[in-house]
């Protein structure tokens, strides 16, 4: 006996604590081995790891004295308990916070076998069951000892004839149950065969089950040994029957199959099962996909590819892979707009103050919008009309992809936008095979679901960059996606039905038309987006670019007032574009300085913030474009081109030299092309043939190479527009005349003296027209082209419009440039 006085206290940490009122402890004391799912039984062995530290302090305790411990389970969730088909009350008391099972097991330590990390693998007997009574310390280091009763199991005879018939249903439960499970170990099934009392074989037999830690915690802390056998019996006798169960159903699905039929083998094993279920037609997906097809208005070719998907997932296995891929086509064909659409606004007058109120400029596109729009109103109660396929070619920043969006308003349609830039794969386009893993249909399909719309402004952005490789061409299939003749059955490679695109609105857009593949760009309505004057973007400022940037930098119209002179100062010389995109930037910098400001305290409340030029200088300093003053005065030997470029048209500098000393010899540098260069020696063949109307020996050519260099060298050029320029600077170079000042042209020049058309007319004269150029050379055959322009841009400067050499001598030179006398040229 321990004297109760002797108990060690901690501060209240380490009392002893009593169940049922017991303080008396009757037997010697224990170490408490600690255990939350491993358990022992008493008269079997039992193997146990254990790792933390408190365990480990009571096994070396328990090895120095007695080698007993008192074995106490962790208590499961209640919610194990409440499956079991029993009244389960476990009496329990609390080790810290956690609940621990008030029965137990006292257990003698067998053997020991320590590891490198300090765990230790214990081979442990069980005694007997036990009953915690208190729990407590001998000394602060000591590791928790715990006083215990013997539980008294045999209340009654545990050979009456009760137990002993629960003893042989178990023993014949158990021998089913082998035949269901051979691998149990031969020493395990000769320790439930060769117990001798009932009581006995409960225990072993608990020990070999594959139970729960909650069935077989509540087999231990039973007390009547019938009660133990009772539950026992219930839980084995579940287990057999499990066992025998998935043993019928495997050779009912064995059965039924034949050599022909194996790759059924799920969907039989399934059925077998719902069968025995009696939940065989219960599947919520397939229930749902029926209420959806319901609500959908499909084609009869769809609906009835739609039922017959359907009926085949009901026969398929819900894990397995071919489920899955059925049922995301089911969803795909129920997600596609097939004949969703909606009601088109046809009103002309409406849609024209809707596209006049959100871009400036921009006629060409407006007017094709509207005729599109008038055709629609005509035929309104006809709908087999074609939606429009435009493609809007244009340098960046000048509206392509905006006016999508402002169609698709006036219109009062979804709008789609995709870019194509860099896709270089097919199925990006026609989607994959079903087949593959993963597979999804195409972006035409993916965006119409998420448009939900069978009639949206489709928009295909950067067109003109689409690559290809070994996956495929995706270029060429976009070809029955754009034919107005094909694309009313389009189809997609994953949704293998055809699907109508006919009412899609498809705008294309692409910086430049030759990239665009030559039968893609067939089947387009293709609209030039040229650059803007410099009067279009003060305009477009004015009305879109200023206020949008200062709602979107925090600030009001009324506080901060852009004049034109600080527009005329941003557009001249911060930003060279054919478009508005870089002047934007600008005008958000000035936006954002000025907010810093205003943050500062530079400005007094209610001060109006007034943007002038000088304002703008001192914010975004120095001018990042100066006007290139020897083009609008040049030197004999020099003239100005105009070129076309993706981002618009520039002015293109040509400079000419005679070096004495040479053979002759042509030499051309600029990074020029092999269209330029052939137009380079063929102007310089026209002007040698001039030398008598110039009075030039044909000696002169022969003692002297001729330097012909376009600026800057680093940036290609190439194109057949520069040789009516190569001619000028040639003759103004042997003539010593300057050109008259600010003129720049364009247009080719034959053998024969001729000025022949160029393109891009419209770019190259707002480059003139940026660049400062008064006055313009252009070929006759492009008058055709300059009346079509706005009266905005033909007022800015004087054509002069010429179809031979002659004619562009009379404007191009101030003086005759042919000398009364004929003479060699020194």
């Amino acid at each position: 006996m321990i004297d109760k006085d002797s108990v060690f206290s901690d501060n209240n940490q380490n009392k002893i604590f009593t169940v049922n009122g017991l303080g008396v402890i009757s037997e010697t004391p224990a170490c408490l081995l600690r255990l939350n799912t491993q358990m022992v039984f008493p008269y079997s062995l039992a193997s146990i790891h254990i790792d933390d530290q408190e365990n480990i302090d009571a096994v070396s305790a328990a090895l120095k004295s007695n080698r007993t411990v008192a074995i106490f389970n962790e208590l499961p969730p209640p919610t194990e308990f409440a499956a079991m088909p029993f009244d389960v009350k476990i009496e329990h008391f609390m080790d810290g916070r956690t609940p621990r099972a008030s029965h137990g097991v006292l257990a003698r330590i067998v053997k020991e076998v320590r590891f490198p990390d300090n765990s230790r693998h214990l081979v442990v007997r069980g005694l007997r069951r036990i009953i915690f009574s208190a729990l407590y310390r001998t000394s602060p280091d000591a590791p928790q000892m715990v006083s215990y009763r013997t539980m008294i199991e045999a209340q009654g005879d545990d050979l009456s004839a009760e137990n002993l018939a629960y003893k042989k249903s178990l023993l014949l439960a158990f021998q089913e149950y082998l035949n269901y499970q051979p691998m149990i170990q031969d020493d395990a099934q000769m320790a439930v065969v060769n117990a001798t009392t009932p009581a006995r074989t409960g225990d072993a037999l608990t020990d070999v089950l594959n139970l729960s830690h909650a069935e077989k915690l509540l087999v231990l802390t039973t007390e009547k040994i019938s009660e133990r056998l009772y539950i026992l019996s219930v839980l084995l006798n579940r287990e057999v029957e499990a066992l025998r169960l998935g043993m019928q159903i495997h050779n009912d699905v064995q059965q039924s199959m034949g050599e022909s039929q194996r790759e059924f083998y799920l969907r039989e094993q399934l059925r077998a099962v719902k069968a025995a279920l009696g939940e065989f037609n219960s599947s919520s997906d397939i229930a749902a996909l029926q209420a959806r097809l319901e609500e959908c208005d499909l084609p009869e070719q769809v609906l009835n590819t739609v039922q017959h998907e359907i009926e085949r997932l009901e026969v398929i296995p819900q894990n397995a892979p071919e489920y899955h891929i059925s049922f995301n086509y089911i969803s795909w064909l129920l997600d596609i707009p097939w004949k969703t659409t909606t009601v088109d606004r046809l009103d002309c007058a409406k849609a024209e103050k809707i596209l006049d109120a959100d871009h400036y400029g921009l006629e060409d596109v407006k007017e094709r919008i509207l005729e599109f729009l008038a055709v629609m109103q005509l035929r309104a109660d006809d709908d087999s009309g074609r939606a429009p396929i435009l493609c809007l070619v244009g340098p960046p920043g000048v509206g392509k992809t905006s006016i999508g969006q402002s169609i698709a308003k006036a219109m009062d349609r979804k709008f789609i936008r995709v870019s194509l830039g860099g896709v270089r794969d097919e199925a990006e386009i026609r989607g994959h095979r079903r087949t593959y893993v993963g597979a999804m249909p195409g972006r035409i399909v993916q965006n119409l679901k998420r448009a939900g719309s069978a009639n949206p402004v489709f928009m295909l952005d950067e067109i003109d960059k689409l690559a290809h490789d070994f996956r495929g061409d995706p270029a060429s299939a976009l070809l029955e996606v754009l034919d107005p003749e094909q694309n009313n059955s389009f189809n997609d490679n994953f949704v293998e039905l055809p699907l109508d695109l006919s009412k899609v609105f498809f705008i294309a857009t692409a910086n430049v038309l030759e990239d665009i593949p030559g039968p893609l760009r067939d089947r387009m309505d293709v609209i030039k987006l040229s650059g803007y004057t410099a009067f279009e973007k003060m305009e477009i400022a004015k009305r879109y670019l200023v206020k949008r940037q200062l709602k979107e930098n925090g600030l009001d119209a009324s506080q901060v007032k852009f004049q034109s002179s600080a527009l005329d100062e941003l557009i001249d010389g911060y930003t060279r574009e054919a478009g508005v995109r870089n002047l934007e930037r600008a005008v958000a910098s000035v936006c954002r300085k000025i907010a810093r400001e205003i943050l500062q305290g530079k400005y007094a409340d209610g001060t109006v913030i007034k943007v002038d030029r000088t304002k703008v200088n001192q914010l975004l300093g120095a001018r990042k474009f100066l006007k290139d003053n020897t083009a609008l005065a040049p030197r004999p030997g020099c003239a100005t081109g105009l070129a076309w470029t993706s981002v618009g048209g520039v002015t293109l500098p040509v400079e000419t030299v005679a070096v004495s000393g040479g053979k002759g010899e042509l030499k051309l540098t600029g990074s020029l092309g092999k269209v330029m260069q052939e137009s380079a020696t063929a102007a310089f063949t026209v002007v040698r043939a001039m030398g008598d109307k110039l009075g030039i020996a044909d000696e002169f050519f022969t003692k002297h190479d001729f330097h012909i260099h376009v600026p800057d060298g680093a940036t290609p050029k190439d194109g057949p527009s520069a040789g009516i320029t190569i001619t000028l600077a040639l003759l103004s170079l042997l003539s010593g005349k300057p050109l008259v000042k600010a003129l720049a042209m364009t247009g080719e020049i034959t053998l024969q003296s001729s000025i022949t058309a160029i393109g891009g007319v419209r770019e190259k004269l707002v480059g003139a027209i940026s660049a400062g150029m008064k006055k313009i050379l252009l070929p006759e055959e492009n008058r055709k082209d300059f009346e079509e322009l706005p009266d905005y841009i033909k007022d800015k400067v004087e054509v002069r419009f010429v179809s031979t050499l002659d004619e562009a001598l009379e404007f191009a030179f101030e003086s005759s440039l042919f000398p009364t006398a004929k003479g060699g040229k020194k």
